[in-house]
């Protein structure tokens, strides 16, 4: 019996079927591997000492073979710990105010008893998703200007001395204000994903809650915040891969570049483009570019793994 099914599988032939799905997936391939999978050709320049010389292979094949000596730096200078430590500090904060915040809003607004509200506020939430970080980056001078800012000239008013809010003095200040302008552009879109999943629930649910007597309360942490979990695991773990990586907008963009606030703006990827632009060692910029994707991809499986562990339905994978 055994026999005979092993012969028909043998017999199963290369069908025109076959031949029509292979011709669709071929363009994605063909993408994929071009985009994709050929760029990764460029992480051996993250072990090279690399100096220009012609063209860009003959420069790959002659540049010296160094090792991890590239990654030292990452480890070995104050400047570079400071730029991981606010990397990860800030992305910590980023993903716990990622999930919390646009639940909340989103729980807000599907209460709302009237929906046009409802969608005027979800639009006007949405709308700083799309803003670049340039543009809003002088909507944030226009505030904090040493001239003209909004906040000097009330400062003043008050009989008060403006503050160079891009100097030394307002250091302490930033923090504040890089993680509330990161709220502000991304909180719109993380609520629409959660709002999204809440029309989805089933509204029998609610409807044998009421007859139960439950308050608003009671229904959303015991049936919304419950079924909101699984994809709210999954946009942490999303962020959590992300924890290597910062918004170089945000970062570099918003405080304008300045070095006086680099104790706590500057992240890895400002990091890079500063070491990029002022050294010009393309070496060391890609092997912390390679390091921030090992180590996001590890921390990525980590998250996933112990969440397994926890509950194996809100798993990403």
């Amino acid at each position: 019996m055994a026999k005979v099914k092993a012969e028909k599988v043998k017999a199963k032939k290369f069908t025109f079927d076959d031949l029509e799905l292979i011709l669709l997936s071929l363009p994605t391939v063909i993408w994929y591997l071009i985009f994709s999978f050929l760029p990764l050709f460029g992480l051996l320049i993250s072990f090279k000492n690399w100096r220009v010389s012609g063209g860009f292979f003959e420069t790959f094949f002659t540049s010296e073979w160094v090792g991890f000596k590239n990654f030292q730096f990452l480890f070995t200078t104050g400047a570079a710990m400071t730029s991981l430590r606010n990397t990860l500090l800030y992305n910590l904060l980023f993903v716990v105010l990622g999930v919390v915040i646009p639940v909340t809003l989103a729980i807000m607004i599907s209460n709302l008893y009237s929906q046009k509200l409802g969608k005027v506020c979800q639009t006007a939430m949405f709308l700083p998703h799309f803003m670049s970080w340039v543009v809003a980056s002088y909507f944030l001078f226009a505030f904090l200007s040493g001239d003209k800012g909004l906040i000097n000239n009330v400062i003043k008013s008050m009989g008060g001395e403006g503050v160079n809010w891009y100097g030394q003095e307002a250091l302490g200040w930033w923090p504040f204000i890089i993680i509330l302008m990161n709220i502000w552009k991304t909180t719109g879109y993380g609520m629409v994903v959660y709002l999204a999943t809440i029309t989805g629930i089933d509204s029998t649910y609610y409807e044998a809650a009421v007859i139960d007597g439950a308050t608003k309360w009671q229904q959303t942490t015991k049936i919304t915040i419950p079924l909101l979990k699984q994809i709210m695991v999954i946009m942490a773990i999303m962020a959590v891969g992300k924890i290597f990586n910062s918004d170089f907008g945000l970062f570099y963009q918003v405080p304008k570049g300045t070095s006086q606030l680099y104790p706590v703006t500057q992240t890895l990827d400002v990091y890079i483009y500063n070491a990029l632009k002022g050294i010009g060692n393309i070496g060391m910029s890609s092997a912390a570019a390679f390091f921030q994707s090992i180590a996001g991809c590890i921390t990525i499986l980590i998250a996933n793994f112990i969440v397994t562990k926890i509950d194996e339905e809100s798993a990403f994978f």
